[in-house]
């Protein structure tokens, strides 16, 4: 298999695709072959070595996949759709993903989509849920509400009962 692998901490001039040997699956974990690959903020500060965890050199960056599981095991079948947040690994052609961090995709929504969910809309859901302790009726302020994460935060607001209002720096 191919993957990107970050030899050294600077930035993405630094990555380069090499053969791979496929990826040890251990207990807990689902073995999926990636279909797409998100490339989010937390990729770039990884590959710079300025993330708040720092991966050992050499490295398979990827914070956020979708795929399909290749073999039974950890709660999900062969075949299943399905998107993950491995925080390394997702830019290889197959990555061993830990169970707690695989979703199984809605069939309305197809692996290309299912890639971009992952990082903005569970930190998204974290916020307004465990932090924010959100309830219906109450009212939510989102600043920067087109970017990726603001997005999530508004669709997930509204899905969660709350009334939003939305802050973007243009009309546009």
């Amino acid at each position: 298999m191919q993957g990107v692998i970050a030899t050294a901490f600077e930035g993405p001039d630094a990555l380069v695709v090499q053969e791979l040997s496929e990826p040890e699956v251990q207990e807990g974990q689902v073995l999926i072959d990636v279909e797409w690959a998100g490339v989010v903020f937390p990729d770039l500060l990884q590959t710079r070595g300025e993330y708040q965890t720092r991966p050992e050199l050499p490295f398979i960056p990827g914070w956020e996949m979708s795929g399909t599981v290749r073999t039974d095991g950890a709660g999900f079948r062969a075949g299943d759709r399905v998107a993950a947040l491995p925080v390394t690994g997702g830019f290889a052609q197959t990555a061993a993903v830990d169970a707690s961090m695989v979703f199984p995709l809605p069939d309305n929504v197809d692996t290309r989509r299912g890639a971009a969910l992952p990082l903005n809309y569970l930190t998204a859901h974290f916020a307004l849920m465990h932090r924010g302790a959100l309830r219906p009726g109450e009212v939510v302020l989102v600043h920067g509400a087109a970017g990726g994460l603001g997005s999530a935060v508004c669709q997930l607001a509204a899905a969660y009962g709350a009334r939003v209002i939305a802050v973007v720096s243009t009309d546009e």
